[in-house]
């Protein structure tokens, strides 16, 4: 391969990508920020599968940059997380890139409505989320997120390494074997910073709107748009 994401064929990647079924999140970080870097970026929610990825990454190499997509509609408790975050690692601001939507909420609710998300959730995504990605993810040849296998059946074959057909880069996916139990095994073994929101029942969190607690035994992502048939916001689907 050529080291450039986007010459990078989706079957070279998928080959590459099998090399390393059988090895260890860190090691697919360690491959993908040598080939990529400086244009590698890694996606944080500041939910618990990213900022093991940071820690991860910030041991591999610390120059690499996270974004967050800032809804205006994040919990109290993610932005205390963030700051959290920066702290611990001490990241530079040029290292944490803050994406809003073109448009704030006030204007959004002249446009579209007020409370948009209750009546076209995926419209209110859209605006908040997926255009703000495209944005950010035109700066870079790959990006790092923090999906796994198991989270959902839309995310079941998710490659370790793929090419990205939606935003045209290298997505790069190294917790895709992994289960939640890894993950916070991770959490607890390297004592990382966590949003305490996962301690009261929300295992995945998003804006405050769409975002429920999820009762014992649900299905993990069942708190997210809880009255909708929705279980994307469509950063994740092709």
């Amino acid at each position: 391969m050529t080291g450039n994401g986007q010459a990078d064929s989706a079957k070279e990647l998928k080959t590459w990508s099998d090399s390393f079924e059988a090895k260890q999140p860190q090691d697919v970080l360690a491959a993908v920020i040598e080939r990529y870097a400086p244009k590698i970026v890694l996606a944080c929610s500041f939910g618990a599968e990213d900022v093991v990825l940071l820690d991860m990454v910030h041991r591999l190499n610390p120059t690499v940059p996270l974004f967050y997509l800032d809804t205006d509609f994040l919990f109290t408790e993610t932005y205390e997380t963030r700051d959290r975050v920066i702290e611990r690692y001490g990241l530079k601001p040029a290292q944490v890139i803050q994406m809003k939507s073109l448009l704030t909420p006030e204007q959004q609710a002249d446009q579209y409505g007020a409370a948009l998300w209750s009546t076209e959730p995926d419209r209110c995504c859209q605006i908040r989320k997926v255009e703000p990605l495209t944005r950010v993810l035109k700066g870079f040849d790959a990006w790092i997120t923090g999906i796994r296998r198991d989270q959902a059946a839309t995310r079941a074959h998710a490659g370790l390494i793929e090419w990205d057909t939606k935003f045209q880069l290298v997505k790069v996916n190294p917790l895709a074997r992994w289960t939640w139990a890894d993950v916070w095994t991770y959490i607890k073994v390297y004592e990382v910073p966590y949003n305490p929101l996962h301690d009261r029942g929300y295992p995945s969190i998003g804006c405050t709107h769409c975002t429920a607690p999820v009762a014992p035994g649900e299905d993990l992502r069942a708190g997210r748009w809880k009255n909708f048939a929705k279980t994307e916001c469509g950063l994740h689907k092709s």
